[in-house]
């Protein structure tokens, strides 16, 4: 599947200059921009940064016909097609995604890598929508990342570098600079991402992980005041159903019900509260064939450590995935005797796809609704899924 892009551009003020002829770009999904820079470059000899999504010719991603607005400073050469484009301000609209914001994050994180002692030499960008912005900055050192992050996302930062030196809690990469308003800028991880990765590498990166966990039960509490997340107990029970209010939750409606009740019960099985990654799947892992690195802490939280299990576990087989539970138990018995770390999982097995319908719910009430076809079909799909498991 390829995606069919048409640029609209706006000139370096931010006015508009017309719509690019269509082309098409390999990758599908609608928030990987770097071949979309690459291919106005080649086609056209122009320079552009992507600034948001418009709209498409399909609800949901990924695939078909998709508009963007875009941001140049050269003077276009091919004739643009003059377009109406709604170009008024939105409360909720991200600063990489209003014309300036990528010169002004990019001129951020040229001025920190200078303060490091690093000439940048290249920039790419490489993905933009309402989760994230993400550019390559190729240095005399070697290639660093600037990602910027939306509000709900931006205690990112504090998790990798917590509690001041980076490689002391997570494994994860190395915050070079931060802002506290969302940028940061983050040093090279060697490797692949592990898409795909099967059981036996699954079973290395939980290990790894309780290891990360165990440090960090130490510090839940620092870890909160820090701004993570806290969805320690039956606090998630509130935060759950406060981010899916107005939602249509009649599919999970028993589970929601005795939602209170059932969190009580994961309490009494005595694990202890831990940092949780949110989004442990092997893609969120790099590997180079010495270390493993866990990227994306975006969607961390103070909680459960079952959570982690359940997700690294989720697209394996059933036989796979009780070995690497089991496993998972096991160390935790060892280290936390007198638990029930299977009851945990067995309970928080459909708690787990009723939080990520909250999370999908708190990106929707948290954007634009003009980047909301991201999102919108994902809240009833984790109702469905949750209310489904048994």
């Amino acid at each position: 599947m390829s995606r069919t892009v048409t640029l609209i551009l706006l000139d370096a003020a931010g006015r508009p200059l017309g719509a690019l002829p269509p082309f098409d770009v390999p990758e599908p999904w609608w928030q990987e921009v770097a071949s979309i820079v690459a291919e106005v470059r080649r086609r056209h000899g122009l320079e552009v940064a992507v600034l948001r999504l418009l709209d498409a010719d399909r609800p949901a991603p990924p695939g078909g016909h998709v508009r963007y607005l875009a941001q140049t400073a050269d003077a276009p050469a091919v004739p643009l097609e003059p377009v109406a484009v709604d170009l008024a301000p939105h409360p909720l609209r991200q600063p990489w995604a209003q014309a300036g914001g990528p010169d002004r994050s990019v001129g951020w994180a040229t001025g920190e890598l200078r303060r490091l002692g690093r000439r940048v030499t290249a920039v790419a960008q490489q993905r933009t929508w309402n989760l994230s912005a993400i550019w390559r900055l190729d240095t005399d050192a070697g290639p660093t990342w600037l990602k910027q992050l939306p509000p709900f996302a931006r205690h990112e930062p504090t998790v990798l570098a917590f509690p001041g030196d980076p490689s002391s809690l997570v494994n994860g990469p190395t915050v070079l600079a931060a802002d506290g308003e969302g940028r940061m800028l983050l040093a090279d991880v060697p490797g692949q991402d592990r898409y795909g990765a099967g059981e036996g590498e699954r079973a290395s990166i939980a290990v790894e992980h309780h290891a990360v966990q165990l440090r960090a039960c130490g510090v839940v509490g620092e870890l909160a005041v820090a701004g993570v997340p806290d969805l320690r107990g039956t606090g998630l029970a509130d935060w759950i159903r406060e981010r899916l209010a107005g939602h249509d939750v009649s599919a999970a409606a028993g589970l929601l019900d005795g939602l209170d009740h059932r969190l009580q019960q994961v309490r009494d099985c005595g694990l202890p509260d831990t940092l949780v990654h949110g989004d442990l799947h092997p893609g969120n892992v790099r590997g180079d064939g010495r270390r493993r690195t866990v990227i994306d802490w975006a969607d961390s939280f103070v909680g459960h450590p079952a959570f982690d299990i359940l997700r690294l576990t989720e697209d394996v087989d059933a036989d796979a995935a009780a070995r690497l539970t089991g496993a998972w138990a096991r160390r935790w018995r060892t280290d936390v005797p007198g638990s029930d770390p299977h009851r945990a999982v067995d309970l928080l097995r459909p708690v787990a796809p009723l939080r990520l319908a909250a999370v999908y719910a708190m990106f929707l009430a948290a954007i634009e609704p003009g980047e909301h076809p991201y999102h919108v079909h994902d809240v009833p799909a984790a109702l469905a899924r949750a209310a489904a498991t048994p």
